[in-house]
This record gives C-alpha cells, structure tokens and sequence, in this order.
C-alpha cells in the first residue's frame, strides 16, 4: 500500500486506559462531552459504529456558529481503529464536499495509558492546507486533552 499524501497526524500517550477512550469515542453522551475544543460543544452525536453506518455530530460555537458534521464510517475494529469520512452520507450517497477521511488508532500503551493517533488524510494539499488554517494542530490536540481528562474519570 501506498502511504497517503496529505496527512494531518496528532499521536498521544493518553493516561487512561483503551477501553475508557474507546468508550470515550464510542458513545454518544461521552463524546459529546469532549469532541471539540472548548468553548465549543457537540451535541446531537448520532453513532452507528458499522462499515457504512452514520458518524454524526453538531458543532456549536459560542457566538452562536453551529456546523453539522456528518458521514459514514468506513472501518471499526473494536478497541483498535476507527475510520470514518464525510465523502459519504448515510447510505453511502456522495457527499456535496468530501474534505477528509478521519483514522483513529487505539493501542495498549502499559499502565492504563492508551497510545492514541489520529490521522486527517485529505484529497489534496488544499484541503490539508485548509485544515491547518481551521486550527487542526491546536484543535485536536485540545480535544485530545479533553478525551485523556474525561476518559481517566471514568
């Protein structure tokens, strides 16, 4: 296999164990809780957790912005990965702009802690360009602290 192009990558040592982040990523209420950066907040997770099955959220912002984030997801291997995109809707429809496939790994890291990577992989170097702009850097690495934090409670 070829290695993609246009790969956005944030890796973590998470201390908490994998079965808490992957509940953490896997239930709608809990994500909901860390998702997005604060002072942003997700609401209305809708999470069907099969190969074509729908990976939903709202984003909302504290001016009032609210961004509907929707698509399917391509692959979930309990306790290990999960890949979703939003090139497809529901049902597999094509989606108006696909912006990029999201691969999450989990990995037993010893003593509770969770080796974590999350990787965007974008159609082109536009794309992952824009992503940069958004803030993915600070952004993802500031959920990732809210999942480690939120997963340890557990």
């Amino acid at each position: 296999m070829t290695e993609p192009k246009h790969v956005l990558t944030l890796t973590r040592v998470l201390d908490a164990p994998v079965a808490n982040v992957w509940r953490c990523w896997t239930e709608p209420k809990l994500l909901e809780q860390w998702f997005c950066p604060k002072p942003w907040f997700v609401t209305d997770a809708k999470l069907d957790l099969r190969p074509g099955g729908e990976m939903s959220c709202v984003m909302n912002g504290p001016e009032g912005e609210v961004f509907p984030n929707i698509g399917v997801y391509l692959e979930v291997v309990p306790m290990q990965k999960i890949v979703s995109s939003d090139a497809f809707l529901p049902g597999w429809v094509p989606s108006e702009r696909a912006f990029m496939v999201a691969e999450t790994l989990f990995a037993d890291a010893g003593g509770g802690k969770t080796a974590y990577t999350a990787r965007a992989l974008h159609w082109s170097e536009e794309s992952l360009k824009e992503h940069e702009a958004m803030g993915f850097h600070e952004g993802w690495g500031m959920a990732a602290a809210q999942l480690e934090a939120l997963a340890k409670s557990l």
